[in-house]
């Protein structure tokens, strides 16, 4: 009797001890399926979001092929080369355009909010930090905030104030072309040629930056690629 009892307990403990255990794994195996789906999920939306971020910075190196093309445009007025009056007016605005930085960083603060350990892969998650936290914000910073390249407030009206008396308006106060030759003396050319320089070697700087981060962002989605087939 004593035995029938003693397996009975024991029959009755293993069948607890693994409904029990197989509850806790099926609860973990659930709770690591739904954090792999939510993985996804927000790896695709910052796999989308550097898709426009990649788009906008296409569109910011458009524009400074049109900055540089400016310079070199404005160069050529200052040493009373004839140039083209029908590309005066969209020179004029490319020349000393600033830049606003738009980055899609909601899928980033989705992770954030849910905690950056829910990206499985320890690489993967250590270059989406880097990317938003060190990259962004760096670009961010030189493009908006670093006074260099705030080219309306340091340039705009020391070139403008020498050239502009020569532009040429229709009726409706459009910029239709330019005076020439231009009544400068050698000074006010060459002080004309170093902003023109300044100009030119800052879109450069910006454009470096540009075409970097771009293919930083290429890569990354690469990556993304990869984890959420």
């Amino acid at each position: 009797m004593k035995v029938k009892k003693i397996k009975k307990y024991i029959y009755e403990f293993l069948s607890v001890f693994f409904a029990v255990t197989f509850a806790f794994l099926l609860d973990r195996w659930n709770q690591n399926k739904n954090e792999r789906l939510t993985e996804k999920t927000i790896l695709t939306e910052i796999y989308n979001g550097l898709e426009r971020d990649s788009i906008d910075l296409h569109n910011d190196e458009k524009s400074i092929k049109y900055n540089l093309k400016a310079v070199n445009y404005f160069r050529k007025i200052v040493d009373n080369v004839e140039v083209d009056n029908d590309s005066l007016a969209t020179y004029y605005f490319y020349l000393t355009r600033d830049f606003v930085t738009i980055q899609n960083t909601s899928g980033y603060e989705t992770l954030k909010s849910v905690g950056l350990e829910m990206i499985e892969n320890d690489s993967l998650r250590k270059t989406i930090i880097d990317l938003y936290e060190v990259r962004y914000k760096l670009h961010k910073k030189f493009t908006e905030e670093y006074d260099e390249n705030k080219y309306m407030r340091n340039y705009f009206e020391k070139i403008n104030n020498s050239i502009s008396p020569n532009f040429k308006y229709d009726e409706t106060g459009n910029i239709i072309g330019l005076k020439q030759p231009l009544n400068l003396s050698e000074k006010e050319k060459n002080l004309i040629k170093s902003y023109l320089w300044r100009l030119q070697i800052n879109r450069l700087d910006r454009e470096s930056a540009i075409k970097a981060n771009k293919a930083k962002i290429g890569e990354i989605r690469e990556f993304i690629k990869e984890n959420i087939k």
